[in-house]
């Protein structure tokens, strides 16, 4: 069964993805800074919580898009040592840390190819086929 098929969220799982996803911005940019990958900006996006509590998608946007995916895998990697700094921040506020799935969220960069494209000659109000069509996670 799909934990986040159809699902309301509880107040719960709001509670816990809000707490996450403040955190993991947190630990996320003092991460970038501690390798010293200067040029590079995290942001997570939205946080989804299973109804068991036991699993966090984590949505991130990367800029620049081009290292989005390099990014990602890296952070799937390394969600050990990620959950571990999380659950130092959280020990007062979670029994329980869950694990993590980090996503690329590209919706920043696909509302600018439809900026672009507006801006552009070609209008894809009038030609919607001009612009890829997304993937769904």
């Amino acid at each position: 069964m799909c934990y986040f098929c159809s699902m309301i969220e509880s107040n719960r799982q709001k509670k816990i993805a809000g707490v996450l996803q403040n955190d993991l911005a947190n630990v996320l940019q003092s991460m970038l800074r501690e390798s010293g990958q200067l040029g590079i900006i995290i942001s997570v996006s939205k946080v989804k919580v299973t109804t068991d509590l036991s699993i966090a998608k984590v949505y991130a946007s990367v800029f620049p898009s081009e290292k989005a995916e390099n990014i990602t895998a890296e952070l799937n990697e390394i969600k050990s040592k990620i959950k571990h700094r999380i659950a130092q921040l959280t020990k007062h506020q979670l029994r329980k840390m869950p694990d993590l799935h980090f996503y690329n969220d590209d919706s920043l960069e696909y509302i600018d190819k439809i900026e672009q494209a507006v801006k552009g000659k070609e209008n894809p109000i009038q030609n919607p086929d001009i612009l890829p069509k997304r993937k769904k996670t």
